[in-house]
């Protein structure tokens, strides 16, 4: 694992990929998807995102000195819930969970025994609530246990009047068990006591071994607004650029860079828990594309950690594919990956010149897409320009994470503020 320069260790978390060698040292290859089912899968969490916003989704029944905290990121692949792992202590003795983190999930939650009907296959062992002397069920008349349908989009259930949760992702993964509170440790001297969080006793999914996942939307019950009165629900995050590399989530504003740049985060309608943004500009090879802000924001936008690929009015895709498909056009094409149609075969060249890509926000602020944000690489032969389009321009703009990459990403939910910065990790 390689050690993160300049990472300050009281608030910060190392974050790595889920499906890279960090992550998991000893995964079969046989349980590593390929980039098109990666593909596949994201299209059915983007699917997800847009049917929830059109309010079609069903339901299921079912302090201290320092002020920030940091974890490291890594990239964890795919799911309907997110690419992305750090780890995190629960109960008492502590025990190390790795869970993938996802701005666009509100709760947070964890495998726990006994697996009353089916747990899957995670890395560490399972969370043993009967082992900790901190861990308490919620019940069910509990203000917190109401909360959960805003927050899972599902009404609680009740057993021997303890709050049950449940909640299911855009790929049919789903979560169901006892809500519960609990002592989670973030580092070493930054512990929160009373957590809520959802004790899982059935469990299916595709989660790549992660032991749950770490809810950084913005409702109520989600980590930034339970831990607020510390951290004023600041975090950031910097994606490491390929899965065997490291990157990092941090939570509180201690050690913020000066080079942020910050413009407005905004609410979706019917879509609270998102992270609204507006995208006003593109360009390609430092020309604005013409495409009208309104197009841009037809449909409103969100980031999202938990998307690999970012998703564009097709009117603005079909405008930002013909501009690079020009200033490519010395490279022979090579055929389509999945929901990518723009891909190259760059097995004759050692090396390759590919035009800038930026993105343009409200308050003059420029986020220039790193390289490896900008290609999709399945193989050599087939290297594909790593933004696809939404049906119709109506549906919402998707920020995903693989034009996050390298940036770090600050969250304000306080002053309501998106902020990023060039060169956040390698």
């Amino acid at each position: 694992m390689v050690p993160i320069s300049g990472l300050d260790k009281k608030s910060s978390l190392q974050v790595i990929h889920k499906h890279g060698p960090c992550s998991q040292p000893h995964e079969e290859k046989a349980n590593i998807p390929t980039h098109a089912q990666i593909l596949l899968l994201d299209e059915v969490r983007v699917k997800s995102i847009h049917s929830k916003l059109a309010k079609n989704l069903g339901s299921v029944n079912v302090m201290k000195k320092d002020a920030a905290a940091n974890l490291p990121a890594k990239d964890g692949s795919v799911v309907g819930s997110g690419n992305y792992i750090v780890t995190m202590g629960l109960g008492t003795p502590k025990k190390n969970l790795r869970l993938i983190f996802d701005t666009g999930s509100d709760i947070t939650w964890t495998q726990c025994q006994p697996c009353l009907r089916s747990c899957y296959k995670q890395q560490d062992p399972i969370f043993s609530p009967s082992s900790s002397s901190t861990y308490s069920n919620v019940s069910c008349s509990s203000a917190a246990c109401t909360s959960l349908n805003s927050a899972t989009g599902n009404s609680p259930g009740c057993s021997s009047s303890t709050c049950v949760y449940g909640i299911q992702y855009g790929d049919s993964s789903f979560s169901i068990g006892f809500f519960a509170k609990e002592k989670l440790t973030l580092t070493s001297n930054v512990v929160f006591d009373n957590f809520l969080f959802g004790c899982g006793q059935n469990n299916q999914g595709l989660f790549g071994g992660a032991a749950g996942l770490l809810g950084l939307g913005r409702n109520k019950l989600s980590f930034p607004s339970q831990t607020a009165i510390k951290f004023k629900k600041i975090f950031s995050y910097c994606l490491p650029s390929s899965p065997s590399s490291t990157g990092f989530l941090k939570f509180g504003n201690d050690g913020l860079s000066k080079s942020v740049k910050f413009t407005t985060l905004s609410t979706i309608s019917g879509g609270e828990s998102f992270y609204g943004i507006t995208i006003i500009a593109m360009s390609v090879g430092g020309k604005k594309l013409s495409i009208s802000a309104s197009i841009l924001a037809a449909g409103g936008a969100i980031i999202d950690s938990g998307t690999v690929i970012t998703r564009l009015p097709p009117t603005a895709y079909s405008a930002l594919r013909s501009a690079f498909r020009k200033q490519m056009n010395q490279y022979p094409m090579a055929k389509p990956l999945s929901i990518l149609d723009t891909c190259y075969d760059f097995s004759k060249y050692s090396t390759v010149s590919i035009p800038k890509i930026s993105l343009f926000f409200e308050k003059g602020v420029e986020v220039p897409i790193d390289a490896r944000g900008i290609l999709y690489v399945n193989s050599i032969s087939q290297v594909c320009l790593a933004f696809a389009g939404n049906t119709n321009d109506f549906d919402v703009l998707i920020y995903g994470n693989t034009q996050q990459k390298t940036l770090e990403v600050v969250y304000d939910g306080t002053r309501r503020m998106i902020g990023f910065r060039t060169g956040g990790c390698t």
